[in-house]
């Protein structure tokens, strides 16, 4: 099976947004590995949009481990197949929007 989250995203499409202490916010643009796996590498990079109090409101894109943002954020906003892929690791708002 492919990886569903494989495709680069722009920054105002992306596939989640987490968002963590301090003003920090990770847009995931593209993932590497197929969820199942991710989960079995704690290695495993997104491809990120990353916006903090250091960045000066704008945002900086590069690769970033996904357990680091798993631990620290907490998801705020998806798309369904995210969702159903990622819903069960890391923190959760109990009001997460849907991305288109």
């Amino acid at each position: 099976m492919a990886n569903p989250f494989a495709k680069s995203r722009k920054t105002d499409a992306p596939y989640a947004i987490y968002q963590g202490p301090g003003g920090w916010e990770w847009r995931v643009l593209k993932t590497y590995k197929q969820p199942e796996n991710e989960a079995k590498d704690r290695y495993a990079r997104w491809m990120v949009a990353a916006k903090s109090p250091h960045t000066y409101g704008e945002f900086e894109m590069g690769d970033t481990y996904a357990s680091e943002i798993l631990r620290y954020a907490r998801l705020v906003a998806c798309t369904g197949d995210w969702l159903v892929a990622h819903g069960k690791r890391g923190s959760i708002a109990m009001d997460v929007e849907r991305l288109g």
